[in-house]
This record gives structure tokens, sequence and C-alpha cells, in this order.
């Protein structure tokens, strides 16, 4: 009889552990999403200062098509032609609306030799990445917490690598070659935040003495990387 008092009182337990953890509030799909106190203010759902969700709308599902869940064109290189010699085609929400509220995308990844996917982020993705050709020398650095580590790997045909949610990460192509690889993504819109144009490219730009001080280097210095033009190769 203890024995099924203890079992019922295990299931009762792990049954408000599960309230608890299902209870938590929803992952953001998108970079903010700012609360409205009364929607009739908001000039209606597809006038100025419309009303917008975490994510998408959802189309009647009775009016959906194969074509909503269709994407073509991932078989052909991109142009890499450019002062990072890198191009990134991304499948997600915005160009396969059928994506929506499934928690995942896809991007092609085309490397010049040397080219460059340089340090970013993803904010809203775990990515996982497998090399279709070429070599590719990859990594991602922890959190302060756990000391800023550097984890690389050089990585060739047919090789996965994984960048944990949030780290930064890169992949540069070290062969003689052209490189192409393809990426999963952990959320219908990953987001993309590249290190060097956030900080030196921002609109408007930083307070140089806040780089300047960030970064422990002269004035001049901040001055002449936010005069740069910061390539975005997404």
């Amino acid at each position: 009889m203890k024995g099924v008092h203890f079992l019922i009182s295990t299931l009762a337990i792990l049954a408000y552990a599960t309230f608890l953890v299902s209870a938590s509030d929803p992952s953001s799909l998108q970079d903010f999403c700012v609360a409205l106190n009364d929607t009739k203010s908001a000039g209606g759902y597809f006038g100025a200062g419309a009303v917008f969700v975490n994510g998408k709308f959802c189309k009647d599902p009775k009016l959906a098509n194969a074509n909503d869940f269709f994407f073509s064109g991932l078989q052909n290189p991109r142009n890499t032609q450019n002062p990072l010699g890198s191009n990134v085609t991304a499948v997600n929400v915005d160009n396969l609306l059928g994506l929506n509220t499934l928690g995942i995308s896809l991007a092609r990844i085309d490397f010049a030799p040397n080219g460059l996917n340089p340090p970013h982020t993803h904010p809203r993705a775990t990515e996982i990445l497998v090399v279709l050709e070429g070599t590719l020398h990859v990594g991602f650095v922890t959190s302060n917490g756990d000391g800023n580590r550097l984890f690389t790997k050089v990585l060739n045909k047919g090789d996965v690598f994984v960048f944990p949610i949030g780290l930064i990460h890169f992949q540069l192509n070290v062969g003689k070659v052209n490189a192409v690889a393809f990426a999963g993504l952990s959320s219908q819109n990953p987001g993309v935040i590249t290190i060097a144009k956030a900080v030196f490219g921002s609109q408007p730009p930083i307070n140089p003495d806040v780089l300047a001080k960030a970064f422990q280097v002269d004035d001049n210095v901040v001055d002449y990387l936010q005069k740069q033009f910061w390539y975005d190769n997404n």
C-alpha cells in the first residue's frame, strides 16, 4: 500500500513539474515584439502601425498548397566575388512560408578560396553544418562564464560540426578550391548578427568612446573602422 502511495505521489510531482516547464514563455521568433495595450489604436492588421505576432500570421490551412512548402535553386553556386569571399543563401520563413511554426530552416554557404563566413551569432538557433565540397576551418567561442574557450576543427567533405545556439562562430575556406556547405538551423527565423558589422557598422554609430574603451584601442582606430564598408554576405 505504501508503494502505491509513493507511486501516486511521484506521478503527482512529475505532473506538476511538467506543468511548470510547459508554462514558460514561448521563444522569440524575431528581434523584439513590443506589447500593445490597445490593439484598436494599431491601425488595423495590415495598415500603418499594424499589429504583429511573434512570427507570422497563419494562412487558412484549407488554402495551403504544395508551393507553400517548396523552394528551388539551392543546387546553384552563388557569387563569391565580394570582400569576404563567401555568400550565404538562406531558406527561412521569409522565402519558404510553410516553415512558419515548424522551428527549422536551412542555408547554403559558398566559399571562394580563402573565403570567410565571418564571426557571427544566431540569437535564436543552434546550427549544424555539413561540408559538401572543400575544406573548412570552423570554430565557436563559449560564453564569458565558461572562459571564452575556442573550439575549432578542420572539416573535409562529409564532415559535420555543430554550433550551439547564440555562440559566436565562423567558417574559413582553407583549401585551394571553392567550398560548399549546408547548414540546418533550429528556428524558422534564426537571425544573424555579424560581430564586426554590428559593432562598427551600426546605424547610428556607437559612441567611439564606448568602443575605444571596450576594445582598448585609440579613438583613431575606432574612427577608421567605423568608416569602413561592412559587407553583408547574407
